[in-house]
């Protein structure tokens, strides 16, 4: 354990403050911060768990290796989310249905990782979202090193510890924490705008002639 750092403890978001979020598109979320933190389009949703929201309980690995992953969960609490810099790699899956279990009983309620993971089907079950670049079923090392509530760069977007995670079927927005309240006032604003338009577009249709085929 040695060779795991972990960061002094951080704030986190409480969820009251952040529930709005979780009635809300990820994409209008995206849309209140300039569409400047959210995740790249290979950071999939891989389970059939519910959306995402939680804060970040932030984890930075070797390639392959997730001894910091289970270092990790003994630092969470109920409502964090795993997010992991895997570095990219897809050769070896750095969460399953164990530490899925584990997951569940500390109360972390998903996983975003940049890498792969395996046993996405009992994962699912386990009404997890978790979110990674690849699924395989070869399993990681465990020998570090590693660092817990480090920012972390995860999809081409800087996580700090505590930051909020949202996240739906089209991918997942960070929201930093200490910007989640101004998120809350912009998304309705947001909602509201593209109601009008979309009830401009559909009367628009309705309006037009049949056309004669």
């Amino acid at each position: 354990m040695d060779s795991v750092r972990i960061t002094p403890a951080w704030e986190r978001v409480a969820e009251a403050k952040s529930r709005r979020l979780r009635e809300v598109p990820a994409a209008n979320v995206g849309d209140a911060l300039q569409r400047m933190t959210v995740m790249d389009g290979g950071i999939r949703l891989l389970t059939e768990g519910p959306a995402l929201l939680g804060n970040a309980l932030t984890v930075d690995v070797r390639s392959g290796d997730n001894l910091a992953i289970h270092r990790a969960l003994d630092e969470a609490r109920p409502g964090d989310v795993l997010v992991v810099n895997g570095h990219g790699d897809m050769t070896r899956a750095l969460i399953g249905d164990l530490i899925g279990e584990i997951m569940v009983n500390t109360g972390v309620v998903g996983a975003v990782i940049d890498g792969a993971v395996r046993d996405v089907q009992a994962l699912s079950g386990m009404s997890l979202a978790v979110y990674a670049r690849a699924v395989t079923p070869a399993g990681p090392f465990k020998e570090g090193p590693g660092a817990i509530g480090v920012p972390v760069a995860v999809g081409g977007v800087v996580v700090a510890a505590g930051d909020v995670l949202v996240g739906d079927a089209d991918g997942v927005v960070v929201v930093p924490r200490h910007r989640v309240q101004e998120v809350v006032d912009a998304v309705d604003r947001i909602g509201e705008k593209e109601k009008e338009l979309r009830q401009r577009i559909l009367s628009a249709r309705t309006s037009r002639p049949a056309v004669n085929r």
